[in-house]
């Protein structure tokens, strides 16, 4: 799968210019400082640390959060798991991992695409920012909530080369935004490892993923939105997160709360 051409995968977002940014946008601007090389993953599983407890998905290995909901995503067309997303409270994480060439990465070529893929977007804006993992993308797409009023659908895309693959996390929600409500899931994301394997693969190609050895995935038939309950991906503009259009992946088979 190419990088943002999956019609069934869709992740996007966008940025205010400067006289139209609020205080949310603002803070956005003011994230930390990336960590010093070495101090935080994604890991390659050769250089991972040991003791922390994670769900093995293959070549991905998530760190168990208490009270995290973890879902492995399907593409429709094939059926084969396309990435694992990770809400907490009001904000989810979408992972996947790719090959990548030996020699050379591929972040800087896919924030250059992202850019790219919204230009024919009526509305849409994207900034590139410096953050905990270096360089990401915020994207925020006007969006019409089911009352009608106008929304937003926001998203940040962070990217991690490593040694022959590619991590990258879109994090939605409040956690696109603000800072404080993204720690808990950026630390997932720098607790990632990845299981590259040996095999040759072409650059960008997903690096297969599995439900864990104990799991028992379900599918549920989609609901409405229970009163009070978070959505994690439309925004009204100057206003908390409400319903929305959706923009991750189609629900797949479902791991429960870790508690």
């Amino acid at each position: 799968m190419i990088f943002g051409r999956n019609r069934n995968v869709r992740h996007e977002q966008v940025a205010l210019p400067e006289q139209l940014k609020d205080e949310r946008d603002r803070l956005v601007e003011a994230r930390p400082a990336p960590a010093a090389e070495g101090d935080r993953g994604p890991f390659d599983v050769e250089a991972a640390p040991s003791g922390r407890p994670s769900v093995d998905l293959g070549a991905l290995r998530v760190p168990a959060v208490q009270g995290m909901q973890l879902r492995l995503d399907v593409e429709d067309a094939t059926q084969r798991i396309v990435a694992v997303t990770v809400t907490l409270e009001r904000s989810a994480l979408q992972i996947q991992a790719f090959s990548a060439p030996r020699a050379a990465g591929v972040w800087d070529d896919l924030r250059a695409e992202i850019k790219e893929a919204l230009v024919g977007t009526p509305g849409a804006q994207v900034q590139e920012q410096s953050g905990g993992f270096g360089p990401e993308v915020l994207t925020r797409i006007p969006a019409t909530l089911p009352d009608g009023s106008p929304g937003w659908n926001v998203a940040r895309f962070v990217g991690v080369d490593g040694p022959r693959w590619f991590v990258r996390g879109v994090f939605h929600g409040e956690a696109a935004y603000l800072p404080d409500a993204a720690r808990a899931l950026e630390d997932v994301f720098a607790g990632v490892v990845v299981v590259r394997g040996d095999a040759p693969l072409p650059p960008r190609e997903l690096l297969p993923l599995r439900p864990p050895a104990d799991a028992q995935p379900v599918r549920r038939r989609p609901r409405p939105q229970a009163a009070g309950e978070p959505d994690v991906h439309a925004h009204r503009p100057d206003d908390a997160p409400e319903t929305g259009a959706e923009t991750l992946p189609k629900r797949g088979p479902e791991i429960t709360e870790i508690r």
